[in-house]
């Protein structure tokens, strides 16, 4: 029989990670907008993005790419949240650190388990999100190809055009990011909670996990985003005509456009990270202590 205990990080990290993509998406689609503008077309800052995006309406415009993510991320919250807690628990039985509480080396490295882990079902999903995020129009430049219409429709040109190998586009970038991101991820997540406990106990644990998961969001998408910026852009350039590579991407915006490129959607990203990672590790830590509640499982 499958201990309760083990899948209850996979049903919360799904609830967590489903109810965080919707908060987040009109802003993650003006982060992409705002990072893979072309050089000769940009914005002339934040506001101005959004405003163009609105102008395409909800569906193609704020929400657009949303249907995929909706459909997948549960299962890559799944895997990233069940895997980070299942390996802190392995970590913890074979580690000679004594103590009723994980150390916090322990969940860093438990953070970038589960971030490698969720890689084979994110990649391909950020790629599609990512290709018809970046061909929302802006202005009067048209695009240079007609625009998806859809997630499948850009599946099957991918797996036609370059076959499986070209889902997984930018997949080293992608690892380089979410690792460290992971790690911290958690790491923030689990401080702020034990230093909220400490020194403010008379406040609901639910408001804990609602702020600790907003700032662990913020904190480790800033410490990426130049990454980010890179992945969005490698990814966006779906007809492999651009980049030969991602330090090519790399090499090319930097002359371009400058260091400032690499951090081209910082306020975007900063505004959408608070609210889908509070609400996220929050609906998570809910989930958590009601499933291991229900099966009886003391909750570590």
């Amino acid at each position: 029989m499958v201990n309760n205990s083990l899948v209850n990080d996979y049903i919360a990290g799904a609830v967590g990670g489903c109810a965080g993509l919707v908060v987040g998406h009109p802003f993650d689609t003006t982060k992409v907008q705002l990072q893979t503008q072309a050089a000769h077309n940009r914005y002339s800052g934040t506001w101005d993005c959004i405003r163009n995006v609105h102008r395409h309406g909800w569906t193609k415009g704020f929400f657009r790419g949303m249907s995929w993510p909706v459909l997948s991320y549960g299962a890559v919250n799944s895997v990233f949240f069940g895997v980070y807690g299942n390996s802190l628990s392995l970590i913890q039985r074979y580690s000679t650190h004594t103590g009723d509480k994980p150390h916090y080396w322990q969940i860093y490295l438990a953070g970038c388990m589960g971030g490698t882990a969720q890689l084979v079902l994110a990649c391909p999903v950020d790629l599609i999100k990512v290709v018809l995020q970046s061909q929302i129009p802006h202005g009067s430049i048209a695009n240079p190809s007609p625009a998806y219409k859809g997630p499948l429709q850009v599946a099957v040109r991918v797996l036609k055009d370059r076959g499986l190998t070209g889902l997984y586009r930018g997949l080293s970038i992608q690892a380089a990011r979410d690792l460290p991101a992971s790690g911290t991820y958690f790491t923030v997540f689990v401080w702020m909670n034990r230093w909220c406990e400490s020194y403010l106990p008379s406040v609901p644990m639910s408001l804990f996990h609602f702020l600790s998961g907003g700032v662990a969001g913020v904190l480790s998408w800033m410490l990426i985003l130049p990454l980010d910026v890179i992945k969005s852009r490698y990814q966006a350039d779906r007809e492999v005509g651009r980049y030969r590579s991602v330090l090519h991407c790399a090499s090319l915006s930097y002359q371009e456009e400058g260091v400032t490129v690499f951090f081209r959607g910082v306020l975007a990203m900063s505004v959408r990270a608070f609210p889908v990672n509070a609400v996220t590790l929050g609906v998570y830590g809910y989930c958590i202590k009601f499933l291991n509640r229900s099966s009886c499982v003391t909750d570590m």
